[in-house]
């Protein structure tokens, strides 16, 4: 069994950007434990009032799988154990267990501690013996472990000793810069093992983009808790991401981390973490990333169909996430009848002709179309294409109006449309030309398809596609919107920004009044 420990709470709120509230502390840790992880380090209790507070809250969470673990630095030089700050505030968060940070590089003992090594041992022997007398599960994380083995070995394995005789739990072997390569990790295990028989865990960071790797092969020499952050959050280049390392360990080593059925949670846990931090989800991300298994080339796609294994090396749902076709200039036939099966249309593909579509795609994509991330007109496109659509409502003309008077500008859109021959005629202001043209659009629909006012667009982007043009390129206008249940995009190309954002206006619309779950 390998212990999952997160610490996505502490060290993964020390990333730049980063700050949870009490509330958002409590939300993922329900989260985590909902997912199964072993230990959830909430924060360090003695550093700051929200911490204290997550603490005391976190007392009245229902957890069924994790232990809260409560963070906090051996005593201080010049206390006594029982009356150091540190030490206290951690008995008080009233936690089962409790993770002790030592120093085990003489750098940091002479430099940062300002003591000697021997006064140092004591720090930790005291500490680590005091909490344990207390009846708690002590975790004793050996800051800096690799670059103190690196400089002077016997005295960095002499501060596990010293932890270990004093009954800690767990040894917690730390990278704490990130800067080791996993053969030297690997090395300093085997080293460890021979004067240590508590059990093992590994705390990578990732500034030399190894902390995963780091974790994988720590593992593999032994060790039995792995600690990191959702997403791989952290200080400087984050922590070893355990949205990676607990699928190598459980689908690849074969060692068991979670149930089956908690891994499949990952890609959803994921995605909530980077939410609730305000993060937009990093989408070629593996295992969890919307990328990670979204096939773009022809000749993939028409493996994948054939056997899946071709190019993917796990089931995507072992993970919670999806295999993915995209539709784009490199697709081929196998791209499209994915494409029109996934969309659940009942027609014989056998018959069908899907040359003119493709043709008709890959002349969008040469004008700057784009149908990866606007699935919505793809949709309508082939829907329109194999004549099984026909559009609720059909726009006759738009204007827009700009003033601007002294320094306050103004903006008037007007459209005139045509719903089952009857034609409407309206107007709207808006805080800019797009809003003023969405504006009148469905004020102008509001009296036929009353439903409209729980769409809402929540994204809107311009890309320019030839910069070199100037204010004379052409722009690819993207917009996301969603009716509360379901969530699309749709894509308009054209030299003029308006024009594009009223084809992809057009067809937010047209397809959430078609075609999005209610």
């Amino acid at each position: 069994m390998i212990y999952v420990y997160d610490t996505t709470l502490r060290d993964g709120a020390q990333r730049e950007g980063i700050s949870f509230s009490v509330e958002d502390k409590l939300k993922i840790t329900t989260r985590l434990d909902e997912l199964g992880v072993h230990y959830i380090e909430g924060g360090w209790p003695g550093s700051n009032p929200k911490d204290a507070a997550y603490f005391n809250k976190a007392k009245d969470l229902k957890l069924k799988n994790a232990r809260i673990v409560a963070f906090g630095s051996t005593r201080r030089t010049d206390k006594v154990v029982s009356e150091d700050a540190n030490i206290r505030a951690l008995l008080e968060a009233d936690t089962p267990s409790i993770a002790i940070f030592g120093k085990s590089w003489g750098l940091h003992v002479t430099e940062v501690l300002h003591t000697t090594l021997e006064e140092n041992l004591k720090l930790i022997s005291d500490s680590v013996g005091y909490v344990k007398s207390k009846g708690k599960e002590v975790i004793f994380d050996a800051e800096h472990f690799f670059d103190g083995f690196k400089e002077n070995p016997q005295y960095a394995i002499a501060t596990l000793k010293v932890a270990q005789e004093q009954g800690a739990d767990w040894i917690v072997l730390c990278d704490t810069n990130g800067g080791n390569l996993p053969n030297f990790i690997a090395d300093c295990i085997e080293e460890v093992k021979k004067y240590i028989t508590a059990p093992l865990g590994i705390h990578a960071h990732n500034d030399s983009d190894l902390a995963v790797a780091n974790t994988i092969v720590a593992v593999q020499k032994g060790a039995t808790q792995i600690q990191g952050t959702i997403n791989g959050y952290g200080e400087r280049c984050g922590n070893a991401n355990l949205c990676s390392c607990i699928p190598i360990i459980q689908l690849k080593l074969n060692l068991k981390c979670l149930s089956d059925e908690s891994l499949k949670k990952l890609f959803e846990v994921s995605h909530y973490v980077d939410d609730i931090a305000n993060n937009p989800p990093v989408d070629w991300q593996p295992f969890v990333g919307s990328y990670a298994f979204a096939h773009k080339g022809g000749i993939h796609v028409n493996a994948i169909l054939k056997n899946p294994l071709t190019y993917e090396h796990i089931n995507p749902e072992l993970v919670g996430n999806r295999r993915r076709i995209l539709v784009s200039e490199l697709s081929g036939k196998s791209n499209i009848l994915y494409k029109i099966q996934e969309l659940g249309l009942d027609i014989d593909l056998s018959s069908l002709n899907v040359s003119n579509l493709l043709e008709k795609i890959k002349q969008l994509e040469y004008q700057g179309y784009e149908f990866e991330g606007a699935e919505a007109s793809f949709e309508l496109l082939v829907k329109e294409m194999l004549g099984i659509y026909k559009p609720p409502f059909e726009v006759k003309g738009f204007r827009v109006f700009i003033d601007k008077i002294d320094d306050k500008v103004t903006c008037e859109g007007t459209v005139k449309i045509n719903v089952d021959g009857t034609l409407e005629h309206t107007a709207s202001e808006g805080n800019g030309p797009v809003d003023a043209l969405d504006m009148a659009l469905r004020k102008a629909l509001t009296k036929f398809f009353p439903k409209i006012s729980a769409i809402k667009l929540t994204d809107y982007k311009v890309r320019v596609l030839e910069g070199s043009q100037g204010t004379s390129a052409t722009v690819r206008v993207l917009i996301e919107s969603t009716n509360g249940k379901s969530t699309w995009s749709t894509v308009g190309v054209s030299p003029n920004i308006l024009e594009a954002s009223y084809q992809a206006l057009v067809d937010s619309l047209a397809y959430g009044l078609s075609f999005a779950n209610d």
